[in-house]
Parts: structure tokens; C-alpha cells; sequence
């Protein structure tokens, strides 16, 4: 089992979510993040004076999946994230131990798995 993280606009999540449903991922964890890269932050106006802002809001999207899923993952990820611009996120693949359904004791991938019923 692999963890895909996922930093990406926060102006795609809807795409890039409804993309990993299409293709039969439908577990995944969402949280905001702020960073930068090598964008370096960026400068916006305000009341007519010019800052930086060197922390750019993004989403952080975690999903677990099984081994074999993981290729599927990141190209729907990418292929829903990209604009061809800088800041357009980066993907990381960490591997998981365990993974446990907590109300049925279910280990692993079929604690992954989607079943209708849970």
C-alpha cells in the first residue's frame, strides 16, 4: 500500500476530485496548506500599495491505495492538476504499514477498498 500526497491549486481541487471518483477512488483526506516553491511567493496590490506574499495557499490531498494503483493515482492527479505553470503542485509517495477499518477491524486493502456499505 502506498500514502499519494498531493499538493496542488486550491482552484482544482474540484477537478482533481471528481477525476480520482471517475476512475474508482473515492477515499481521500483534504486539508489547506500554505507554502511555496519555486515560485517564491508572489506580489499582489492592495489599496494601491505592492506586497509579497511568500506563502501561497494550496490543498493538500492525501490518498491511500493499494500497490497497483498508484501509476492511475498520479497521472489522474496530474492530468487534472496541470495548467503548465509554475505552481502547479507536486505529488509524493510514501509507503503504509497497516492500514485499518476501524468499525469493521478490516486490514489492509480491503480496508481500502470502497464497498457500498461502509
Amino acid at each position: 500500500m502506498k500514502q499519494v500526497i498531493a499538493v496542488i491549486r486550491s482552484t482544482h481541487l474540484d477537478q482533481v476530485k471528481d477525476a480520482l471518483v471517475n476512475v474508482g477512488i473515492v477515499g481521500m483526506t483534504v486539508s489547506n496548506a500554505r507554502g511555496f516553491g519555486r515560485q517564491k511567493g508572489q506580489s499582489q496590490k492592495y489599496r494601491g500599495q505592492t506586497y509579497k506574499v511568500d506563502f501561497l495557499e494550496k490543498i493538500r490531498l492525501e490518498v491511500a491505495v493499494a500497490d497497483n494503483q498508484v501509476d492511475l493515482v498520479v497521472q489522474t492527479i496530474t492530468d487534472a492538476a496541470r495548467t503548465g505553470e509554475i505552481g502547479d503542485g507536486k505529488i509524493f509517495i510514501l509507503p503504509v504499514e497497516a492500514a485499518y477499518r476501524i468499525r469493521t477491524g478490516e486490514r489492509d486493502d480491503v480496508a481500502l477498498s470502497s464497498n457500498v456499505e461502509d
